[in-house]
């Protein structure tokens, strides 16, 4: 499995035509299983179920993708992890989901955060406060999940906020939820924590859970020297 660390902030379009060109070289194994870690600069992204209503409420473009979920953000203070895998036959997206998720939950307990998955919905979650507490908050989404197999390889996955600026939420409907909120790592610990931070604790628990699950086993993981593909200021 190769580990990928692009530099800078991404712009999206870049990112997306990176795993589709990653995706063929996998599926025909001219390349290694890859996962690409990375942040993207500011942009919404909407999967096939998103609504319009969900969308910005001040008019700011949306690029529509073809992975699952609804509508969410990525930016700056976000480490995005794109795994492009080639699963084992016969494989089980759902699994693949999961252990995408646990991984997730593995960082964040490692850090602190003790989380949950929240039945019916996908991601990585924070459960709401008691309501004794004073200002109790509401369920909160730490990281969201949205991902792609197509002729057995995955594509798109996971992004965990870790010092993001959650104001973006905002202006969307998160992943088509309103009835939960979105949340940090830094939010949630009351200290900064950043994507350089998380880094190393998130390529490690991948590479454990996702293991089980490929088609070539039996290689090492190979860090990949740091790449900078149109990063942005």
């Amino acid at each position: 499995m190769d580990i990928r660390h692009l530099t800078g902030h991404i712009e999206y379009h870049e990112g997306w035509d990176l795993q589709r060109s990653t995706h063929e070289s996998v599926r025909t194994e001219d390349l290694a299983d890859t996962v690409f870690f990375l942040e993207h600069a500011s942009v919404y992204t909407a999967g096939a179920r998103t609504h319009r209503d969900e969308y910005p409420t001040d008019g700011t473009e949306v690029i529509k993708v073809d992975r699952g979920g609804k509508i969410t953000w990525h930016g700056p203070g976000q480490i995005v992890a794109y795994p492009i895998l080639k699963l084992a036959k016969p494989f089980d997206v759902v699994e693949y989901i999961r252990t995408l998720e646990q991984a997730v939950m593995d960082v964040c307990a490692e850090l602190g955060v003790e989380t949950m998955r929240v039945e019916g919905r996908s991601g990585v979650w924070v459960a709401a406060d008691s309501p004794v507490q004073p200002n109790p908050r509401r369920e909160r989404k730490v990281c969201a999940i949205g991902a792609r197999v197509a002729k057995g390889v995955t594509m798109h996955g996971l992004a965990l906020n870790c010092d993001a600026d959650l104001a973006a939420f905002e202006h969307i409907v998160p992943c088509g939820i309103d009835d939960a909120d979105v949340t940090s790592l830094t939010a949630e610990l009351g200290r900064q924590v950043t994507v350089d931070d998380v880094r190393p604790h998130l390529e490690a628990a991948l590479i454990e859970r996702l293991a089980p699950l490929l088609a070539r086993t039996g290689a090492e993981p190979a860090a990949v020297p740091s790449e900078k593909i149109a990063a942005t200021a």
